[in-house]
């Protein structure tokens, strides 16, 4: 407890030498520099301000108060992380939950580590530090992945590096930004799984994705039941593709139908025919029980 103490009232006197206009910092190089970088001082809170490069966009408010009511018990433990911008004025690195907690019971000021840094290396630490965090979504994870990639201009290989994270790792996520909006936003919200995420990745067209997407939310389907389906789609596909070898122009009668079928039946029909207005049907499924409802549809059962 003496410890903390000492260090509490070493944080306040930091405080009042950032203060003093006379001895403002702003390098490693200059006078007091080495008293301040690195040490916890304690910074008010109106002084910081919240980072851009902040990857993370959603704070769950339940969680926020909890941490709020541990802050205002014990304190803040773990000092957050700012860059020093102007006189008085600091940039969050990371630690936005204590930040944000501390600003909610009314704390005036908070610990805080100093560094020295530019806008590139301010983004880096942002986003490296919150990637090795453990309550980032997938989606969040897959974007401060491409940030590093595009805004750092890192290979895969030095990021896998950077991150301490395999290169296939890395990979799966950035394939998620292939995904529609609305799946991502589906992910994200926890709608569906990452493993979700991952095979409908393997669907190049966006409006099939988004189909298969809605039968995973409508019929509540596993990993593996979005497997099937998938596997199923290309198979669909790549019969179509046969069969248009003798015949490149599908009727219009046929694609109307096909699309009165699917609607009808809530599943992928496929009509191949001729102009004379001989062909074949292919009706879709998943899963033995969606064979009993189709039976039921098509019997009137």
């Amino acid at each position: 407890m003496a410890k903390a103490t000492k260090k509490q009232a070493l944080g306040r006197g930091l405080s009042a030498l950032l203060k003093d206009p006379e001895n403002d910092i702003k390098s490693v190089a200059d006078k007091n520099a080495d008293k301040v970088v690195g040490n916890i001082v304690e910074l008010e809170l109106d002084a910081i301000a919240v980072n851009p490069f902040q990857p993370r966009s959603n704070f769950n408010d339940e969680a926020l108060q909890e941490l709020a009511s541990s802050i205002r018990e014990l304190g803040v433990i773990q000092p957050i992380t700012v860059r020093k911008l102007d006189f008085n004025k600091y940039q969050l690195v990371s630690g936005e939950r204590r930040y944000r907690a501390s600003k909610l019971i009314g704390l005036e000021t908070i610990p805080s580590y100093i560094r020295i840094a530019n806008d590139q290396e301010s983004l880096e630490m942002a986003l490296v530090e919150n990637i090795q965090r453990q309550d980032l979504d997938p989606i969040e994870i897959a974007l401060s992945y491409q940030r590093l990639i595009d805004e750092i201009e890192l290979t895969q290989e030095k990021l896998s590096d950077r991150v301490g994270k395999k290169r296939s790792t890395i990979t799966n996520y950035l394939r998620l930004l292939r995904l529609d909006p609305i799946i991502q936003t589906g992910i994200r919200d926890g709608f569906i799984s990452m493993g979700h995420g991952r095979t409908l990745v393997n669907i190049e067209k966006r409006e099939d994705q988004l189909g298969i997407y809605e039968k995973i939310i409508g019929n509540n389907l596993s990993v593996r039941d979005t497997e099937k389906a998938v596997r199923n789609y290309h198979q669909v596909g790549d019969v179509s593709e046969k069969k248009d070898k003798k015949s490149t122009v599908i009727p219009f009668f046929a694609k109307e139908g096909s699309k009165e079928l699917t609607n009808y039946l809530n599943v992928p029909v496929n009509i191949n025919s001729t102009e004379g207005g001989k062909g074949k049907i292919a009706i879709s499924f998943n899963s033995r029980e969606e064979l009993e409802r189709l039976k039921k549809l098509i019997t009137r059962e």
